[in-house]
């Protein structure tokens, strides 16, 4: 499962080396091998060579690209910043990756109709802070919002903190340019709240991994930016506790705008990570931001309160602005603190319903005690989203069986709730051979005719999701 390979490369003809480097110029074509290694890994550190980097700086050098490519049975393999955990940027079968980090344009934010126009290699953070600075407000935020672009986030449907509230990528995208494998663009959507016409392939695209074509432009919707923001800490000693509160929180009629939760290994890996002044002695940390109106902000977030305390919490409300930063910059740098705890991090993203959270935490914490691993969880436990991390050696062949088997189990444990294997890594290739068990054989067939008439020859990102 871990070990990941190339298979079926294919290498890329002089002839197209060469018109491909007439179309971009030399150096936006890069095949030096210094130069492809730079492109041959994203988050989950697996390795694969791509024969020759190819940096658009427009629509129309994207289309060039793909026509050529198809025509001459060339793998492309779209690259937004590599920041994914399941290895959707990766060149399986080695060819061309398209990387969109030249095609970084905020073309247009139109007050008016709230809405944002982008090129797919803008940087999330980038588009937040420009449409911040007019009142507006772009909710997407996963974890590497300062560095991830707004076309892999499209790709991989991404989520984050705020999605609790605000929903996922996908609720924020009214339409797109995409260039399938003929060179043609397809333009789905419309820059309206309502349109209803036709099938919705601008949905279709939206976390289909980059194996239906190649975004050249997003528009994005906006919404007005939240006037103020409170935040709440609040310390378990049970994780069944913290599943029962997040229920309670919801019946109350309260709808925070992130609810987060952190085990005893994850904050005591922060700490030792940035000294951000957290519990190390809490066996559970669940971090509440409630957002709105200024005047309904207290008793939202004092409501909370008594709801944790209630649960057996000890609870504090963050005083300033700056005292709720330090507690979200200690949850943001939860990945990198993480990966310090072993030489290999295998990070799964299952995902819940909400109801169950009480009784399925206790069992996920209990897998990683019967494989005996060094097992960190932690998330976005307000939509049921919960990161379990293995961090382990990499090594030991004994290691790596134990955690294969607890990693399937941990899928297991939410399918068996009628949950997800992913709730925003994406299924990429680490995932893959687990799509049969959350499907059935007739469901991942529809999935494959689909993939069939977008890319019939099978050259736009193979080798992703098992749907080749």
């Amino acid at each position: 499962m871990f070990e990941a390979k190339q298979k079926d490369i294919v290498k890329v003809p002089d002839r197209v080396k060469r018109a491909l480097k007439e179309i971009l110029g030399e150096e936006n074509c890069l095949d030096d091998p210094m130069d492809r290694l730079l492109y041959s890994y994203d988050a989950t550190r697996i390795k694969m060579l791509p024969e020759l980097v190819a940096i658009p700086q427009n629509q129309e050098q994207v289309q060039k690209i793909v026509q050529i490519c198809y025509e001459e049975g060339v793998p492309v393999t779209p690259r937004g910043a590599g920041s994914g955990y399941t290895g959707g940027a990766l060149p399986v079968k080695g060819g061309v990756v398209v990387s969109f980090e030249k095609m970084d344009r905020i073309l247009e934010i139109d007050e008016d109709n709230a809405v944002a126009r982008v090129q797919p290699g803008v940087i999330t953070y980038r588009l937040q802070k420009a449409v911040e600075k007019v009142g507006l407000f772009y909710p997407p935020d996963p974890a590497s919002y300062k560095y991830c672009t707004l076309g892999g986030n499209v790709a991989e449907n991404a989520g984050g903190p705020r999605c609790v509230k605000y929903g996922v990528t996908r609720e924020y995208i009214m339409e797109l340019n995409t260039v399938i494998h003929t060179g043609e663009i397809i333009h789905t959507g419309r820059p309206t709240l309502k349109d209803v016409a036709g099938y919705d392939i601008t949905r279709l695209f939206i976390g289909s991994e980059g194996t239906l074509g190649l975004f050249t432009e997003i528009t994005v919707k906006l919404i007005p930016k939240p006037q103020a923001a409170k935040t709440a800490m609040a310390i378990f000693s049970d994780i069944a506790a913290v599943g029962k509160t997040v229920k309670d929180i919801f019946k109350a009629g309260i709808q925070p705008s992130a609810l987060e939760f952190m085990d005893k290994l994850a904050i005591n890996a922060v700490e030792d990570f940035g000294h951000f002044g957290l519990p190390r002695d809490a066996e559970v940390l669940l971090l509440i931001e409630v957002d709105g109106h200024p005047k309904a902000l207290d008793d939202q977030i004092t409501e909370v309160a008594r709801i944790c305390e209630r649960n057996g919490a000890k609870v504090s409300i963050a005083k300033t602005a700056k005292e709720a930063e330090k507690l979200w910059e200690a949850r943001r740098a939860l990945s990198p603190a993480v990966s310090k705890l072993g030489r290999v991090k295998i990070n799964e993203d299952i995902v819940f319903p909400r109801s169950y959270l009480p009784e399925a935490l206790p069992k996920l914490r209990e897998i990683g005690k019967k494989y005996n691993l060094k097992m960190v969880n932690f998330g976005h436990i307000g939509d049921g989203n919960v990161h379990a991390n293995f961090m382990i050696d990499g090594k030991d062949q004994d290691e790596l069986k134990r955690t294969e088997k607890a990693v399937e189990e941990v899928f297991e444990l939410a399918l068996s709730y009628g949950g997800s294997i992913t709730g925003e890594h994406g299924v990429g290739i680490t995932k893959a051979p687990f799509m049969k068990k959350q499907f059935r054989p007739s469901e991942l067939e529809i999935m494959r005719g689909i993939k069939k008439v977008f890319d019939p020859k099978g050259l736009i990102n193979p080798g992703k999701m098992d749907i080749d």
